[in-house]
């Protein structure tokens, strides 16, 4: 097995993995997600064009009752793939406000849109009657471009291939750049850019090889010159796909990087969440579970679920307020080692005002606290994961020493 051999099929793989990774979000996710059903439906396109293009599967599927059929399959589903690829396109950026000027990339995504399904129905539809008619396929083939190069019915054939392919690419290339130059969000600037390179490749990959067919037809080159053409062609559309799939995926990856420290976060806040929700039941949505099942409760998203979190810990907190003293606040500070206000002094405070919640205390009016001033969710999280580790440290008993300590100050004060 070659080199090349061994990446087409690492492509190969590379692509079904994003199409499998992707399935899910495309076919069950919220209505964001089903917008990218399309883009997902040119993953799976591609990952099975590149399959048939491996050598064991190609040379399995050309050697079959209808020679060349892994040629036919591939672009069979090539096309579909580049059909998703621009009904994904005309779904991002062919939508805008009624009022104002058009802009300009809106105005082409529609006319892709005019132009896209009608051109893939006759791109099959030609395809199909050239294959069956004009290419020599009295003899399989291996590398399809080099073997018939010089052969005017397959260079017919793949200069219609290659039309559409290259026109898609252009398009393609041509809206991601303009969206690559208007965002201003790194990993957004950076898949976007990724891809667009792709597409440019792509441009350059259907023009080389439609330039090469066409003078093959004149000047019929040495077999060794067109196979070693054809490698290095197909080296550079390996690359492509490489670009085209990790760029796709940086943003999921990014948002899914997301999901993964939310759900961190909620397993640190789990345990100073449970408690505080056990104490007061009437607070959550539902009654707090165990970690595992709120782990696994895939009906809300992470970030929302962490969001009434922090909300539910706070709530409570305002409540606790109402079972303890003010003095209970310079307890917590003092026992934190600390003359300001931080995590461990937060921890401290609130396990003593649960312990006393749960020895009786009559609730009254709300005791003094500093409050913390997130300037959004993440900063807030992250400050009640701080809290909620100090928390776990602390044990039962030096809660309850220092809420005594606040009636001990208390009569201190008052002598």
């Amino acid at each position: 097995m070659t080199p090349l051999d061994l990446a087409g099929y690492l492509i190969a793989a590379l692509m079904t993995a994003v199409a499998l990774w992707r399935m899910p979000a495309a076919l069950w996710g919220d209505e964001e997600d089903k917008r990218r059903r399309a883009l997902w439906g040119c993953y799976a396109g591609f990952a099975v064009a590149l399959w048939t293009k491996t050598k064991f599967v190609r040379i399995t599927l050309n050697d079959s009752e209808v020679t060349d059929l892994a040629v036919l399959i591939k672009h069979y589903t090539a096309t579909i793939a580049i059909l998703a690829i621009l009904s994904y396109i005309v779904a991002i950026y062919g939508h805008f406000p009624d009022e104002g000027a058009i802009p300009r990339h809106v105005r082409f995504a529609r006319t892709v849109q005019r132009v896209a399904a009608k051109a893939s129905v006759a791109t099959l539809i030609l395809l199909t009657v050239l294959f069956f008619t004009v290419v020599d396929r009295s003899v399989p083939s291996d590398r399809f471009v080099s073997d018939h190069a010089g052969q005017w019915g397959a260079t017919l054939y793949m200069s219609v291939f290659y039309l559409y392919l290259g026109a898609s690419s252009a398009v393609c290339a041509y809206q991601w750049a303009l969206a690559t130059g208007n965002t201003r969000v790194r990993h957004l600037r950076l898949g976007l850019g990724m891809m667009t390179f792709a597409m440019f490749i792509g441009v350059a990959y259907t023009l080389s090889r439609t330039l090469f067919l066409w003078v093959s037809v004149v000047d019929r080159p040495s077999k060794s010159f067109a196979r070693h053409f054809d490698e290095i062609t197909e080296a550079s559309q390996i690359v492509l796909f490489a670009f085209f799939a990790l760029g796709a995926s940086i943003p999921a990856f990014t948002k899914g990087w997301r999901r993964v420290r939310l759900w961190r976060a909620q397993a640190r806040l789990h345990p100073l969440w449970y408690e505080l929700m056990t104490a007061f039941p009437d607070q959550p949505f539902e009654p707090p579970a165990p970690l595992l099942r709120e782990l696994t409760r895939f009906d809300t998203p992470a970030d929302l679920r962490i969001d009434r979190w922090a909300a539910d810990i706070a709530d409570a907190v305002e409540k606790l307020r109402h079972y303890v003293p003010d003095e209970l606040l310079g307890a917590a500070k003092r026992a934190a080692g600390s003359e300001a206000a931080g995590p461990l002094a937060d921890a401290h405070w609130i396990k003593a005002a649960l312990a006393a919640k749960a020895d009786g205390a009559v609730a009254g009016r709300a005791a003094v606290i500093e409050a913390q001033h997130a300037t959004d969710q993440d900063g807030e999280v992250a400050w009640l994961v701080r809290v909620a580790a100090a928390y776990k440290t602390i044990p039962e008993g030096r809660a309850r020493e220092v809420l005594a300590s606040t009636q001990s100050h208390t009569q201190e004060t008052s002598a």
